[in-house]
């Protein structure tokens, strides 16, 4: 009787919700995009080529983890323990994660599981891994270094007690504050103590030297508190790092001083900040003087410090966050690039102290206005050796506000995100502020692909899961605008496979010619041209069409031209864009914040402002064809002036639009179909203006009517009363409309009290209110054939479905659990039941309402690649080893930290294995060979076993051989200095 009675007063005939039922109203969680909560640790491995993000732990959401690689590459991992992560670090085939509760988590990179668990017996004050080790290094805060075995997940039975309590025995606490292998010695160990930092010997099992850095009163040191250098100090250690070639290290201090020492005297080359040098000298001046005269400006503590190189390990630079006075306006990331390094061997001390002191450059690689670099992740072009230093090509920053930024290296050239990392990664690339969704036709968007001059790729590592293609449905196009006035534009599918993965971007701040202000608050794009319409906070609105950039390459001067109320920006396209979404025009006006924005597919657009504003513009001049305020219409006059009524002159509330929307239907007393614009406002009233062609060859707007529904407008859906489908503004149909061709179209309008369904432009309908709570999004939705019904997002967090034209009830889901109820009014149902809401401050959840319960959020993608090889590590020189430094292998590491007990490492058998398989498919491919070489082929354990013991001879023949080479040097030294004597005797004498 219901559907009887409503559908007579809406004007609906028949059931269009006959073929659904309760049990069809299933959510599926289809997919995440973003990140859940605040970034706080980066790695990146370029053996892999993969980057993985950590996160906080926060009230809202648990502590994630994310693996990304190429393209659509991404894999969660959750950590065992609701905490913060602190540290991560790739090694091997293995993840590593150092959380706030102190606990270590291994993760697989080949299963995407968690290998293990460890809490260490105390407060883990420094983590240290290296690619070619089954260990990582823990720093305690009782100054202890223990060894974990990744590999057997287990304590190994190495450690190494408080080395400082040998020179400082009444110091109380001396945490671990830095662990650093030397880059070509790895059985040499700098640890850096809140005191002082020592150099380690594995091979000695003791301290070889001990570092201290002292103040004497008058030296300036890092501060630039003249005050506080009356007495002796000892700044406190907060970094250690090596040089590339392990001839020097550096420490970083609390007090932002950064000192270069000589592993081998033991003495200070140079200690400077980011701005003087020779700060440990008596009588030095600092150069960091405040903004008025006689005061001092305060230094950002050394947040990292990372000693780089170029292909040449001698070619370094010092990348540093941190340490600059805080006054400056860009806080950004310091490079100072030193240059070549002299030769230790021959250069004087002199020589060494001025390569530090005067760089060949130094210059801050730029980052956001007012944003600080807390952590920063370099991206080497091939090795993970040097401490992920080596040759990289771009680095990653993150600042403190959570969101990170890429830049090139060493230039500091700004790299975009589009096509470079994930589209998750774009979230806080930087935050987005405000999403959009257009339905593009699956072969328009395919034809979309941007061409862009772009550097060579960040992620290449993974491989993408193959999933279901849903060919015929069109695209869920989802655009996102970003703080900086960016706006990416993506497929993010139906839970299929995504046919055209590239990403779209658009430059609101360069079509605006300016930085500020550039904040996009509403948009909207066209499914079938792929127009785009940008509307701002501060009222402008930009127009994006698809096409060639004329200017390519070239950096012109805009040309002012305006027509019709608009501005012609053709000229201000990107340089590096070839292709792609071009600026076309822009709407210049001053209304106040645009609230409502709607691209037409047939060359309208449509927006309003906070001021109660209205324009309409047709994109074919383009020309502004109307711009009006709301008021103009509020209470029209029988023959449907727009013009404002001399008696009206009253306001009660501000009044804008809310919703605006584009159809072609009969109007209520018509027998033709007319190209029509719904205008909702938040106040609850509806005006239906009418497009008419003119003589001219133009479109005229006419207000056709207002009809009053009482409370703040949602949503507006144009539907034939036939069919149930979209009485949308499409191409086709509006060619048809010169023969005669009509549509008999109903409104379903929903505001947050309630719907209603009515023929425009004033029939009364048929109305329903929500009794219980508030609904905040809504939209017409289909499922397959079976039929249309209204799904809304209530305040109380359920997603509910309501049969049309009956509005009954038909199911209700709980969705509160999957996104943010407080922000539901941001989220958006496609027509095909697809709900994108925030399910975080930067994330997404994207959930279907005809699902079948699953969850398809959990990734199948593939991240280790067994083909791609760990280089070797990089071992002494020739001149070191001849000196008599003892070189260490990583498999004599094994043994030194494992013990002579430990089994053979996972790794270590496999790699057995493939040698005793490569020997026996030489063995058969070459049998003469084979059966001169032995009577008996040696089996595979027994070659392991052999393999082990001349392992552990050969350990143990190290020291023996070191000696014999110091002997023999000795002696062949005596006889040079003996035939040289000899030869000057002989000329001497004659």
């Amino acid at each position: 009787m219901t559907h009887f009675l409503r559908g007579k007063q809406a004007g609906i005939h028949s059931d269009l919700s006959a073929g659904l039922s309760s049990d069809l109203f299933v959510l599926d969680h289809v997919a995440q995009y973003g990140i859940r909560s605040q970034i706080a640790a980066l790695a990146y491995d370029p053996t892999q080529s993969l980057l993985a993000v950590g996160t906080n732990d926060s009230k809202s959401a648990g502590a994630h983890i994310y693996v990304f690689g190429q393209k659509r590459v991404c894999v969660t991992l959750t950590a065992p323990k609701r905490a913060s992560v602190r540290v991560l670090q790739f090694c091997a085939d293995k993840l590593i994660s150092l959380d706030s509760k102190n606990d270590i988590a291994v993760f697989s990179l080949e299963t995407k599981q968690l290998l293990s668990c460890y809490a260490p017996p105390g407060h883990v004050t420094a983590l240290l891994t290296d690619p070619t080790l089954d260990y990582a290094l823990i720093g305690l805060q009782n100054g202890e270094v223990i060894a974990y075995d990744l590999d057997r997940q287990r304590l190994a039975p190495f450690k190494i007690p408080n080395l400082w309590r040998e020179r400082s025995p009444r110091v109380r606490l001396l945490p671990v504050v830095a662990l650093a292998l030397h880059p070509r010695d790895i059985g040499t160990l700098l640890i850096g103590y809140s005191d002082g930092a020592v150099i380690f010997s594995f091979k000695q099992d003791k301290p070889l030297s001990f570092f201290q850095y002292e103040l004497q009163p008058g030296a300036p040191g890092g501060q630039s508190d003249p005050s506080s250098a009356s007495g002796v100090r000892y700044p406190k250690v907060t970094q250690a790092v090596w040089h590339p070639t392990g001839t020097f290290f550096l420490t970083g201090h609390d007090d932002s001083s950064m000192v270069i020492w000589d592993p081998k005297s033991g003495k200070v080359i140079l200690a400077r900040t980011l701005q003087d040098s020779h700060v440990d000298e008596i009588g030095s001046v600092s150069g960091t003087f405040g903004s008025t005269p006689g005061t001092f400006s305060l230094k950002a503590p050394l947040f990292r410090i990372a000693w780089c190189s170029q292909q040449n390990p001698e070619d370094t630079g010092m990348l540093i966050a941190g340490g600059a006075p805080t006054n400056l306006p860009t806080r950004g990331l310091t490079f100072i690039d030193l240059g070549p390094t002299p030769v230790y061997t021959t250069s004087s001390w002199q020589v060494l102290s001025e390569h530090f002191e005067k760089p060949r450059k130094q210059h801050i690689l730029p980052t956001p206005p007012d944003a600080e670099v807390v952590d920063f992740c370099l991206v080497p072009r091939s090795s993970p050796h040097y401490a992920g230093s080596h040759d990289p090509i771009a680095v990653i920053a993150l600042l403190a506000s959570g969101e990170i930024f890429t830049l090139s290296f060493p230039s500091g050239n700004p790299i975009t995100p589009t096509n470079q990392l994930h589209a998750s990664l774009t979230f806080v690339h930087p935050f987005a502020n405000t999403i959009a969704l257009a339905c593009v036709e699956r072969t328009r968007w395919l034809g979309m692909t941007e061409k862009r001059s772009h550097g060579p790729a960040v992620l290449k590592g993974g491989a993408e899961a193959r999933y279901p293609l849903k060919r015929y449905e069109s695209r869920n196009i989802l655009q996102t605008a970003h703080a900086d006035g960016t706006i990416r534009i993506w497929d993010a599918g139906h839970g299929d496979e995504i046919e055209n993965g590239d990403m779209l971007q658009v430059d609101v701040a360069r079509a605006l010619e300016r930085l500020e202000d550039v904040e996009a608050v509403r948009m909207s794009m066209s499914g079938a041209t792929g127009e785009l319409g940008v509307g701002l906070k501060t009222g402008e609105v930009v127009v994006f069409r698809w096409g060639h950039n004329p200017n390519y390459n070239q950096e012109l001067p805009h040309v002012q031209l305006e027509a019709f109320g608009m501005e012609s920006i053709k000229d201000r396209a990107d340089p590096s864009l070839r292709e792609g979404l071009i600026p076309l025009t822009l709407l210049a006006r001053s209304y106040g914040p645009v609230t409502a924005i709607k691209m037409s597919d047939i060359g309208f657009l449509a927006a309003g402002s906070e001021s109660g504003s209205l324009t309409i513009i047709d994109l074919r001049g383009p020309a502004v064809i109307i711009e009006a305020n709301l008021q103009d219409f509020v209470r029209p006059s029988k023959h449907g002036s727009v013009r404002r009524s001399s008696s009206d002159q009253t306001q009660v509330k501000p009044e804008w639009s809310t919703v605006i929307e584009f159809g072609v239907m009969s109007l209520e007393g018509e027998n033709y179909s007319s190209i029509l614009v719904f205008v909702g406002t938040n106040l609850g009233r509806l005006a239906t203006f009418k497009l008419l062609p003119s003589p001219q060859g133009g479109y005229s707007v006419q207000l056709a009517g207002v009809s009053s529904i009482d409370d703040n407008i949602i949503c507006i859906c144009a539907v034939s009363a036939d069919t149930g489908k979209p009485a949308s503004a499409s191409q086709t149909v509006v060619a048809n409309l010169r023969d005669g061709y009509t549509v008999n179209g109903v409104l379903l309008v929903v505001t947050q009290g309630g719907a209603r369904i009515f023929k425009p432009a004033t029939a009364k309908g048929a109305s329903k209110t929500w009794n219980e709570c508030l609904c905040d999004s809504a939209n017409v939705v289909q499922f397959e054939d079976r039929g249309f019904a209204l799904v809304g997002l209530f305040g109380d967090g359920s997603a509910k479905a309501f049969s049309i034209p009956s509005l009954k009830e038909i199911a209700s889901i709980e969705v509160g659990h999957n996104l943010d109820v407080r922000r539901f009014a941001e989220a958006i149902i496609s027509p095909t039941g697809d709900i994108f809401g925030w399910s975080g401050p930067s994330e997404i959840s994207v959930l279907n309402v005809w699902g079948r319960g699953r969850n398809t959020t959990i990734s199948l993608d593939k991240l280790y690649n067994p083909d791609a090889i760990i280089p070797p590590r990089p071992t002494i020189s020739h001149i070191q080893w001849i000196s008599g430094t003892q070189h260490v292998t990583p498999s004599d590491m094994d043994m030194l930290i494992g013990g002579p007990d430990r089994p053979p490492s996972k790794r270590m058998m496999a790699q057995l294995q493939s040698e005793e398989l490569q020997r026996r498919t030489a063995a058969r491919s070459n049998p003469a060979v084979s059966s001169s070489s032995g009577g008996q082929e040696e089996g595979y354990w027994a070659y392991m076993q052999r393999q082990v013991q001349e392992r552990t001879e050969r350990l143990n023949l190290v020291g023996d051989s070191i000696d014999k080479l110091e002997e023999n040097s000795m002696s062949w030294t005596d006889d040079v200095s003996k035939y040289v004597g000899k030869q000057k005797k002989k000329a001497v004498l004659g």
